[in-house]
């Protein structure tokens, strides 16, 4: 093995290559692994900023709802609804709904107004709101006369009635029915 200078200059500059490679890759890996600790840093940071903040928040929230029950009990003496102020049921709640008496004010009345548009059968003749629409046959509700209302109802009631469900629930509603108006006379009677 005969080793000329020039072999031995290319060994040498490869083994520096080698060399220089490795510590290129030795110093990336350092670099990152500190990026990465100050990412760490920077998020533990961020949390400890936010607890601090939370912790502000909630002390002064507290010394404010101790000045406020001080400025409450020095000049407004409210105090905190007790059991006694609660409604028990349904009928507790009915009795507040009385009839105004003879010194009430009138209730609120609503406004509306008329407007000159033509009716293209978008709307209804009497009112502002939209009318509705049948989507099989394209005829608005106002088109549909009172007659055609009626005999639509009596078909279905036929319908219903022809079942023996039907006739069961039929016979239900006319009893509901009765039932009902005699509640309205026995109430009625009590007032």
């Amino acid at each position: 093995m005969n080793l000329t200078r020039d072999r031995v200059r290319s060994l040498g500059w490869i083994c520096v290559m080698v060399v220089g490679i490795a510590v290129f890759v030795a110093l990336t890996l350092r670099v990152n692994a500190v990026k990465s600790e100050v990412h760490s840093a920077d998020r533990s940071i961020a949390s400890l900023e936010r607890q601090i903040n939370f912790l502000e928040t909630e002390f002064q929230t507290r010394s404010n709802q101790q000045a406020l029950k001080q400025l409450n009990a020095l000049e407004f003496g409210y105090k905190a609804p007790g059991a006694a102020q609660y409604i028990e049921g349904e009928r507790q709640l009915a009795a507040l709904g009385a009839a105004p008496g003879p010194d009430a004010p009138a209730p609120i009345r609503y406004a509306s107004v008329e407007t000159d548009l033509p009716s293209d059968g978008a709307r209804e003749e009497g009112g502002s709101l939209l009318a509705m629409v049948n989507p099989v046959s394209g005829a608005t509700a106002a088109a549909v006369s009172a007659e055609e209302r009626a005999e639509e109802k009596r078909r279905q009631r036929e319908r219903a009635a022809q079942t023996e469900e039907g006739k069961r629930l039929a016979s239900e509603a006319d009893d509901l029915g009765k039932r009902l108006a005699s509640i309205d006379l026995a109430e009625a009677a009590q007032q």
